[in-house]
Order: C-alpha cells, then sequence, then structure tokens
C-alpha cells in the first residue's frame, strides 16, 4: 500500500518531537555580495583572535604532552601524556563551537560518550589511547593551529587595518608631522610613476584611500576563505568521521531489529500463555462436559442435558475469548476499513469509556504494518489503563506531525488516561514490549506518567525517513 502524504502538516505542541536526523546548520549568509559582507562580524570574531588562541593551545598541549613523554620511563608520565589527550579534545571543541559561532555549518563532533563507554572506570580513563579522533585532535593542536592560525590571523589583521587606515587617513593624517607626511617614500613614488602631476598636489590621501577601497572591497572575500580553510581543516579533524556514521547505523538497525524480534517473541508468549489460561481451559471443561453427558445419556437423561447446556455456555464463551484475542492482534475490521475504524472500534468496546479523536487528514493512505502496529500500542496501552491503573476515562488521538527543515512525516498516537499513574516499562511487561516494538519500526515512545497525575503515552511511528 502506498502513502500518501499532505504537504499542509504542522508540528503541534503538545507532544514530544521524534529525532530527526541532524542536519547542518546553515549560515545566515544569504546570497551575492551583500551576503557575504552579513557574516563578515561573525567571521573576523573567529579570525582575531587566532593568534593568542593557537600560541595557547600549543603551549598547552606540546608542553604537556611532551613532557609525559619525557616522563613515560617513571610511569607517571603516562599519565600526563594522557592528560594531553584529553586537553587535545577539549581545545578541539572549543574550535568547533567557534567555527559554528563564526556562521559555518555545524561539524558533528563524534560521539565521545559511546567512545568512552567501558566496563568501569579505568576503560573510560584510558580509553582515548586507543582512539583515533584523540590523535587527531592533539595533531591539530599542536602542529596545525601553529602553522594555520598565525598566518591566517596576519592575513586578517592585514586587511582589517589596510580597510580601516587607508579609508581613514584623511581624518588621522592631519595629526602627523609635516616631515612625516613630506618624507613619505610613497608620495614620492607616485610622483614619479605620475610625473604630470604638479608636485604641489598631495597624492597621499588619494593613494591611502584607493588602498583603503581595495582592501574593504575584497574583505568579505578573505574572511570567507580564511574561514571556510580552517573549517575545511576541521571538519577532516576534528568532526566525526563517515565511519562512525555508519558504525552508528549499522548498530541501530541491529538494535531495531533485536528489538522487533523480542517485540515479537513477547507477543507470541503473551498469545500462547493468553490461549493456555482463556480458551484452552474452556475447551478442556468442553470436552469433560460433553463425556460426562455421554456417559449419563442413558442413565439420567436430564443430567446429560443440564451438562450439555453447560458446554454449549462453555463453547460460546471460548468463542468469544478467541475473538477478543484475534481483534488484539489483526481484527478483520482493521484489514478491511483500516486503522481510524479499527480504533474507533476498540475504543467502544475497551472496558474504561474511551473517546477516539481523529486529526488524521481524509485522505491518507497509511502502510499496513503501521496500522497493524498502532492498532496493537492502542489495544496494550487501553488494557494497561484499564488493568493496572484503574482510570475511569481514556482518550485516544491519532495525528500527522512534519518534522521542520525535513521530509520526515510522523504518525503520533496519543493515549491519555485520568488513572493512578506511576506507569514505567518492566521487562516482559506491557509497556516495554510497546517500547521493543516501537524502537523495531525505528520509533520513539514518550511516557509522562507522575504517581496520581494520569499516564500520557506517545508514540511515535516514522512513515517517511
Amino acid at each position: 500500500m502506498t502513502t500518501t502524504l499532505p504537504t499542509d502538516i504542522a508540528p503541534t505542541a503538545d507532544t514530544a518531537r521524534p529525532p530527526a536526523p541532524p542536519t547542518p546548520a546553515t549560515s545566515a549568509s544569504g546570497r551575492g555580495y551583500l551576503g557575504l559582507w552579513r557574516t563578515v562580524p561573525r567571521e573576523l570574531g573567529y579570525l582575531l583572535p587566532l593568534l593568542p588562541i593557537s600560541i595557547v593551545t600549543v603551549t598547552v598541549l606540546q608542553t604537556v604532552f611532551w613532557m609525559g613523554i619525557g616522563m613515560i620511563p617513571i610511569v607517571v608520565g603516562f599519565f600526563i601524556a594522557l592528560a594531553a589527550l584529553w586537553a587535545a579534545r577539549g581545545f578541539g571543541e572549543f574550535e568547533l563551537m567557534r567555527l559554528a559561532a563564526s556562521g559555518r555549518p555545524r561539524i558533528p563532533s563524534p560521539d565521545w560518550r559511546r567512545r568512552t563507554r567501558g566496563d568501569g572506570f579505568l576503560a573510560r580513563v584510558f580509553a582515548p589511547v586507543a582512539d583515533g579522533h584523540y590523535w587527531l585532535h592533539l595533531l591539530h593542536g599542536t602542529v596545525v593551529a601553529i602553522i594555520l592560525g598565525p598566518f591566517s590571523w596576519s592575513i586578517a589583521i592585514t586587511w582589517v587595518a589596510g580597510s580601516l587606515g587607508g579609508l581613514t587617513y584623511w581624518f588621522w593624517s592631519r595629526f602627523l608631522p609635516d616631515a612625516g607626511r613630506d618624507g613619505n617614500v610613497l608620495g614620492r613614488v607616485a610622483h614619479d610613476l605620475l610625473p604630470w602631476v604638479p608636485q604641489s598636489f598631495d597624492l597621499l590621501p588619494l593613494l591611502y584611500l584607493i588602498s583603503g577601497v581595495i582592501f574593504a572591497v575584497t574583505l568579505p572575500f578573505v574572511t570567507r576563505g580564511l574561514t571556510v580553510i580552517h573549517w575545511g581543516v576541521a571538519k577532516g579533524m576534528l568532526g566525526a568521521w563517515s565511519s562512525d556514521r555508519l558504525r552508528d547505523e549499522v548498530r541501530t538497525l541491529t538494535e531495531s531489529r533485536a528489538a522487533a524480534t523480542s517485540a515479537e517473541g513477547q507477543s507470541l508468549r503473551r498469545l500462547e500463555r493468553d490461549i493456555h489460561d482463556g480458551p484452552q481451559q474452556r475447551l478442556v471443561r468442553l470436552q469433560m462436559d460433553l463425556a460426562s453427558a455421554e456417559r449419563q445419556l442413558d442413565a439420567d437423561p436430564e443430567r446429560s442435558r443440564a451438562l450439555i447446556g453447560e458446554a454449549l455456555a462453555q463453547s460460546k464463551e471460548a468463542l468469544e475469548e478467541l475473538r477478543a484475542l484475534s481483534r488484539g492482534f489483526a481484527p478483520p475490521l482493521l484489514l478491511d476499513r483500516g486503522l481510524r475504524a479499527a480504533l474507533a472500534g476498540l475504543c467502544d468496546r475497551s472496558a474504561v469509556p474511551t473517546r477516539f479523536v481523529d486529526e488524521l487528514p481524509a485522505e491518507i493512505e497509511l502502510p499496513t504494518e503501521v496500522e497493524r502496529n498502532a492498532y496493537f500500542i492502542a489495544a496494550e496501552a487501553l488494557t494497561n489503563a484499564a488493568k493496572h491503573a484503574g482510570a475511569s476515562s481514556a482518550v485516544v488521538t491519532l495525528r500527522l506531525r512534519r518534522i521542520p527543515d525535513t521530509d520526515d512525516i510522523w504518525l503520533d498516537l496519543h493515549i491519555l488516561d485520568d488513572g493512578r499513574g506511576g506507569a514505567a516499562p518492566v521487562a516482559d511487561h506491557g509497556l516495554a514490549g510497546i517500547d521493543e516494538r516501537l524502537r523495531g519500526l525505528g520509533g520513539l515512545l514518550t511516557l509522562t506518567s507522575p504517581a496520581g497525575g494520569g499516564t500520557e503515552l506517545v508514540a511515535h511511528l516514522p512513515l517517511v525517513r
């Protein structure tokens, strides 16, 4: 079944936002030459402090690291060198933060928490030794920073000084001594190059103005180019690797598949338990009643008729329980008329008086797998509200939501009851099964259940990823 997606879905404020793929922070630069000027102050804010920052970074990292290397024979040096790696990570994160503030797209940092996760404290402390990201941060802070930082700072300060000095020469030159102006080499060279200009005419203000204009006009290109160079180097050395993303995606898919398998296994075990405790017991009782009625058919016809009547009642109850079980997994109404009709029927049959609110666009068609899982989650949530929460009313709401700045569209199934609250996912229980089922679909469970305050459960199911 295809999915028809409306284009006018706005995010709602009353549910948690599902996670969306990280999108790079866009620059506020706009387009064209004027757009370049909009980020010049931010880029200068990054470039002008480069020299002192580079000096501090290189001094700290090289001093600590090489001191640690030199003291390794007495063991303590290893811990000092390790401290240099941790310090390099801090300087690298600071560099990424400054680049993001300059208007460049945000560079995703490595997942440090995952990289420092281990079996104990020592495993986390010594994790940087085996992590290439720490060593690249150290290389950036000890070698690249001292080469690229002063170079960029020198060019940036030259262009700023040339722009301001040339454009304001007319003002500050009047405070110079006359000998300083008359003996200026630039003025003499200009008159030699332009012999037709009278010697009495002072060319310096004009030359300074022209140079100031040239420096000012080219300043946005210089600041943008230098910032982009630093951004490119930082992206390659300080940011997360593409292999990290692939590894994370593989791990996420593996966890999702394991969660889906676990959820299906729990569903099958629950079905087995429900059949054993319900219809199977009634069918055994039915068999025993029919056997007893057969034995007493000739000797006590009245007793036999009574037993047959009880057997008929048992068969009806067993049939109702089997129908209820089938509705809990794949009711015919869901297959025939879709999720809306199935949820409306589920709310009508619920032990807790439940109101169904349908906020889906009329023309929407949902994938069959999404409908089946949404129905199961709603049925499980309403069962919990009736059995465990002691709720007197509930509301089931169905809506769509588009994640801003992405093409992601999510189906939000919102179940709210007025029970006693305090619900939490527990292994092998209903909420844990819902959570695993959602993770298997790449979805998200949001649960709010303060003690005495009712339970609010929101299941986010992705439609387009």
